[in-house]
C-alpha cells in the first residue's frame, strides 16, 4: 500500500511557527489526568425530543468505544447514536453523545469502567459530526520549564497558531492517510477494502488523507513566508462568522489577516471544493499533482470527499500556570484544532507528543 504520505512516502516533520524560541523540554501524559478536555457544544438540548442526550466524562476510553458501549446498553444500532467530535482516548474527556431511545434510563446504571453520565437531556435532532463550538484543554507538562513556555506562549499569540491537523488524526503510524489514499484511487489493497466497507473507518480514512493533503499545503505556506499573508486568488475565511470570500486586494485584506480578522482558507480537497484562483490554486494544483491525485478522483468518496476549507492560522491564547515540576496550559480551540499542535510549540519535542488513535 501507498505510505501515508503518498508516492514520496511519509511526510515531513511539520515546521514551527516559534523556530527562534527554546522549548520547555517535560512530558505530557503522565496520567490521563494531565489531559483533559472539555466539548464545548455548538447548542444545548432543549430537554424534549425523540434523542437522549448524555453528557459524559471518559478516561482511557476512545469516544467510539464509549458509544458502542452505550448503544449496547440503550439497545440502539451504533449507526444511529451520534455524536459531535471525537475526543482522546489517554485523556480525562467530556462531550455530548446522543441516542434515539424513548425511556429515560437511569444514568448511574449506564456507568462503566472510565465512564460516567454526568447529564441526561432530550433534542429533537441527532447530535452529528461538527456540532460543536470549541474544546477547552487544561494540560500538565512534567518536568517542562514555565518560563520558557510562557515566553512561546507570547509568541504565539502574536504569530497566530498554524492550525495543522495533530498525529492523532492519521492513526496508527499514520496508516489512516494511506488507507484513505487507496480508497479515493480506487486500488485493491485488502486494507482498504475492508476500510471501504466499514462507513466509520472509511470516512475517517479519507478524511485523514484531505486532512494530510492541508498539512503539506500549510507547511509549503510557511517555508514561503505566506503563514499571515493574504493572495491575490486565497479563498478566505472570516474568523468570527466562518464565512468564506476570494481575495481581490491582498493590499486590503493582507491587514486583516495579521489582526486575525480573516485568514486564508485551505484545501480539505474534495470534489466540489471551493476553487481558488491565480497564484493561489496553482500553489494548491501543486500539491496534488506532488500527490499523483486530481480533483476527480475525490469523486469516488461520494458525500463524504466533497471538500471544505479550513482556516491556516488561529488566534490562541494560552494561560500558563507554574506547578511543582512542571507546569499547566490551559486555553480553548475551535472544532478541529489540535491541542498537539499548540503543545510541539511550546514543548519543543516531538517525541514527548502523543501519537494515539483518535
Amino acid at each position: 500500500m501507498t505510505a501515508p504520505g503518498g508516492p514520496a512516502g511519509p511526510a515531513p516533520a511539520l515546521p514551527f511557527v516559534t523556530p527562534d524560541l527554546p522549548g520547555s523540554g517535560g512530558a505530557l501524559r503522565a496520567a490521563p489526568e494531565d489531559f483533559r478536555v472539555d466539548e464545548v457544544p455548538a447548542y444545548l438540548p432543549t430537554g424534549a425530543g425523540p434523542h437522549l442526550y448524555l453528557r459524559v466524562e471518559k478516561r482511557g476510553r476512545t469516544t467510539r468505544d464509549v458509544l458502542r458501549a452505550l448503544a449496547i446498553a440503550l439497545g440502539v444500532p451504533e449507526r444511529d447514536a451520534g455524536y459531535a467530535g471525537l475526543k482522546d482516548k489517554d485523556a480525562v474527556t467530556t462531550q455530548w453523545l446522543s441516542f434515539p431511545v424513548a425511556a429515560d434510563p437511569d444514568p448511574v446504571a449506564l456507568a462503566g469502567p472510565g465512564l460516567t453520565v454526568l447529564e441526561a437531556s432530550r433534542h429533537g435532532n441527532k447530535l452529528r459530526p461538527g456540532h460543536v463550538r470549541a474544546n477547552r484543554f487544561a494540560i500538565v507538562v512534567r518536568g517542562g520549564d514555565p518560563g520558557r513556555a510562557r515566553a512561546a506562549a507570547a509568541a504565539l499569540l502574536e504569530r497566530g497558531l498554524p492550525n495543522f491537523f495533530g498525529p492523532q488524526r492519521f492513526g496508527t503510524q499514520g496508516r489512516n492517510a494511506g488507507i484513505g489514499r487507496a480508497i479515493l484511487r480506487g486500488e485493491g489493497d485488502p486494507e482498504a477494502r475492508r476500510a471501504a466497507r466499514d462507513r466509520f473507518v472509511r470516512r475517517l480514512s479519507i478524511s485523514a488523507y484531505q486532512a494530510a493533503l492541508f498539512n503539506r499545503w500549510l507547511a509549503a505556506r510557511m517555508a514561503d513566508g505566506l503563514f499571515a499573508a493574504a493572495l491575490a486568488g486565497d479563498v478566505m475565511k472570516k474568523l468570527d462568522t466562518g464565512g468564506l470570500f476570494t481575495c481581490e486586494d491582498p493590499a486590503a485584506d493582507g491587514p486583516r489577516v495579521a489582526r486575525f480578522e480573516i485568514s486564508p482558507a485551505g484545501p480539505m480537497f474534495g470534489h466540489a471544493l471551493r476553487p481558488a484562483a491565480g497564484e493561489a490554486l496553482a500553489r494548491e494544483e501543486r500539491i496534488l499533482a506532488g500527490d499523483e491525485m486530481t480533483l476527480a478522483d475525490f469523486a469516488r468518496g461520494g458525500g463524504e470527499a466533497e471538500g471544505t476549507r479550513r482556516a491556516a492560522r488561529l488566534r490562541v491564547e494560552v494561560a500558563i500556570e507554574p506547578l511543582a515540576g512542571g507546569y499547566r496550559t490551559s486555553f480553548e480551540l475551535p472544532k478541529g484544532s489540535y491541542a498537539t499542535v499548540v503543545m510541539r510549540e511550546l514543548v519543543k519535542s516531538e517525541a514527548e507528543l502523543p501519537e494515539e488513535d483518535a
